[in-house]
C-alpha cells in the first residue's frame, strides 16, 4: 500500500522540541510522506530544523520520505496544506520570567506559569492576540486543513482559533493525561504482580475537564477498577506524607510529580486529577501562597532560567547529532500527533484524549468552551465521546476557569483590559484584594504592549 502524501505547514517551525519530536515520529511511520513547510519568526531556527529534517532522511531505520523547507511568509507556508501544526512560544521566555517574578512580588508562587493564575492568564492575552492572526490567515488560505495546536495555554489558544473562525477544524494535544495513565499502569503492575506493567493505552479511562485541570472518574484494566487500586495505594504507609525542601530539590528534576495533590483530592472529590501536580496547584485555591507550601506537597517550580538555557543549548545539540558527536537513535517521542494525522488521513483509527470545543461531551460546561475528553479519530473526523457531567463539587471550579479563559480571549479580541483584570481578580488562586490585584495587573499589562497595542489603561503608567 502506497504511503499517503501530505503537505504539513508548521507554524513555529523553528521549535526546539515539538518540531523535532514530529520529525522523528514521521521518520518512523511508513504510511505517510510529503512536504513540511517550516514557518517561524526566527528564520534561523526554522532553517536549522530544515537541515535536521532533510539530514534525517538519510539515516538508518528511516522508513518514510519527507522534504523540509523553510518558508518565511506565512501565506506561502499555508498554501495547499492538509495539516497545520502550531507550537510557538508566545513571546520570549524572558517575558515569561518577568511575569512570574512580578506575581511572586505579590505573594503568589506558580510552578509553571503558562496556563492558569495571573502569569498564565497574562500569557493567554498575548496568545489570543497572536492566534487571532493565525485563525484569520488559515481560514483565508487553507480552510479545509486540520489544525493541531500544541502551545500553552492550550485552552485559550485552541478556543481563540475556533472562536475567530468557527469553521476551522481545530483541536489541541497535550501529554499530561498520558503521564497519569502511565502512573496508573505502574500501580496495576505493582499490585497485580505484572512485570512489565501494562502499556498505558491498555487502561480505559474516562477523561473530563479542561487542559491541565483534567479528571478521571472511571478507569478500568481487564475488568479491574483502577481507581480502587489507587485508593488502596494511598492507604499504604508512607504514600501520603509531607515533603521537605531538601528532599524535593535533591531530585534535580524540574518535571517530577510526587502525586501528593492527586492523592489528597481523590478521597475528597471522588475523582483522580489527571494532570501533574505542578499544573494542578495553579488551578486550585491555597497551594501557591508560599514556596515552602509547595515543597510540602512535593512540588518544585520550573525555573524559567532552566527553560532559557535549554533553548539556547538546543542548536549545539543538533549540530552534535548531525556531525556525529552524538550517537543517532531513531526513537519515538511517545506523542500521538503522527497517529492522529494517520487516522485523519484515512489510515486506521485512534481513541485518545484531546482538546475540542464542547459539543456536549461534558454536559455541565458551556457549549463552545474548549474541554478535554476522549475522542475518536477517523478519516477526516475527530468525534468527541460523551464524558458525562462533572460532579457538583468540581463543576463550579472548572466553570470558573472556563469563564476566565473566555474573558481573557474577549479582552484580547476587543481591546478591553477591564475584562482581563476581572479574570485575574476572579482566578481561584488569587489571594489579593481588588486594589492589589489592579496594581499587579497593570504591571503585567505593560509586558503585553507590543502584542496589544490598542490597550489603554486609565491613570499613570505602571512601572
Amino acid at each position: 500500500m502506497a504511503a499517503t502524501e501530505l503537505k504539513i505547514a508548521y507554524i513555529g517551525g523553528g521549535s526546539r522540541d515539538w518540531a523535532r519530536k514530529l520529525m522523528f515520529d514521521l521518520a518512523r511511520c511508513p504510511d505517510l510522506c510529503g512536504r513540511i513547510a517550516l514557518h517561524d519568526i526566527d528564520s534561523e531556527s526554522a532553517h536549522r530544523n530544515e537541515q535536521l529534517g532533510n539530514w534525517l532522511q538519510d539515516q538508518p531505520g528511516v522508513v518514510s520520505r519527507w522534504a523540509y523547507e523553510t518558508v518565511p511568509v506565512l501565506d506561502e507556508a499555508l498554501q495547499g496544506a492538509d495539516f497545520v501544526i502550531i507550537s510557538i512560544q508566545p513571546g520570549p521566555l524572558e517575558l515569561m520570567a518577568q511575569e512570574i517574578a512580578i506575581v511572586e512580588e505579590f505573594g503568589m508562587f506558580f510552578p509553571v506559569g503558562d496556563t492558569a493564575g495571573a502569569p498564565g492568564l497574562n500569557r493567554g492575552l498575548r496568545s489570543a492576540a497572536i492566534y487571532k492572526g493565525f485563525a484569520e490567515t488559515i481560514a483565508r488560505i487553507c480552510p479545509q486543513a486540520w489544525i493541531i495546536n500544541y502551545s500553552n495555554p492550550m485552552s485559550i489558544c485552541t478556543r481563540t482559533l475556533a472562536k475567530v473562525a468557527p469553521a476551522l477544524k481545530v483541536f489541541g494535544c497535550c501529554h499530561e493525561v498520558f503521564n497519569t495513565q502511565k502512573m496508573l499502569a505502574g500501580l496495576v503492575g505493582r499490585y497485580g504482580g505484572l512485570d512489565p506493567a501494562p502499556d498505558r493505552r491498555e487502561l480505559h479511562c474516562n477523561v473530563m475537564g479542561i487542559n491541565h485541570f483534567t479528571w478521571i472518574d472511571r478507569c478500568e484494566y481487564q475488568g479491574r477498577d483502577v481507581l480502587e487500586l489507587v485508593r488502596h495505594h494511598i492507604a499504604q504507609p508512607g504514600t501520603v506524607r509531607p515533603f521537605t525542601r531538601v528532599e524535593v530539590e535533591s531530585w534535580k528534576d524540574w518535571f517530577r510529580s510526587a502525586d501528593q495533590v492527586k492523592y489528597a483530592l481523590l478521597p475528597r472529590f471522588g475523582l483522580l486529577a489527571a494532570a501533574g501536580d505542578r499544573h494542578l496547584v495553579e488551578f486550585l485555591p491555597g497551594f501557591t501562597r508560599s514556596i515552602e507550601g509547595l515543597f510540602r506537597w512535593g512540588v518544585i517550580r520550573t525555573p524559567v532560567s532552566y527553560r532559557i538555557e535549554r533553548w539556547r543549548a538546543a542548536p549545539e545539540k543538533t549540530r552534535d547529532l548531525m556531525e556525529g558527536r552524538t550517537p543517532f537513535h531513531l526513537l519515538g517521542s511517545g506523542e500521538e500527533g503522527v497517529e492522529q494525522i494517520k487516522a485523519l488521513a484515512g489510515s486506521g483509527e485512534l481513541h485518545s484524549n484531546v482538546n475540542l470545543p464542547n459539543r456536549g461531551q461534558i454536559a455541565n460546561l458551556p457549549l463552545g468552551a474548549v474541554v478535554e475528553t476522549n475522542a475518536h479519530f477517523g478519516r477526516d473526523e475527530v468525534r468527541p465521546l460523551a464524558a458525562g457531567s462533572l460532579p457538583p463539587g468540581l463543576a463550579p471550579l472548572v466553570a470558573r476557569h472556563v469563564a476566565n479563559q473566555e474573558l481573557i480571549i474577549d479582552a484580547a479580541l476587543s481591546n478591553d483590559p477591564e475584562l482581563a483584570f476581572q479574570a485575574m481578580f476572579m482566578d481561584p488562586a488569587n489571594i489579593l484584594d481588588v486594589d492589589e490585584t489592579w496594581k499587579m495587573f497593570r504591571r503585567l499589562a505593560v509586558l503585553n504592549r507590543v502584542y496589544l497595542p490598542g490597550w489603554k489603561l486609565a491613570g499613570p503608567d505602571a512601572g
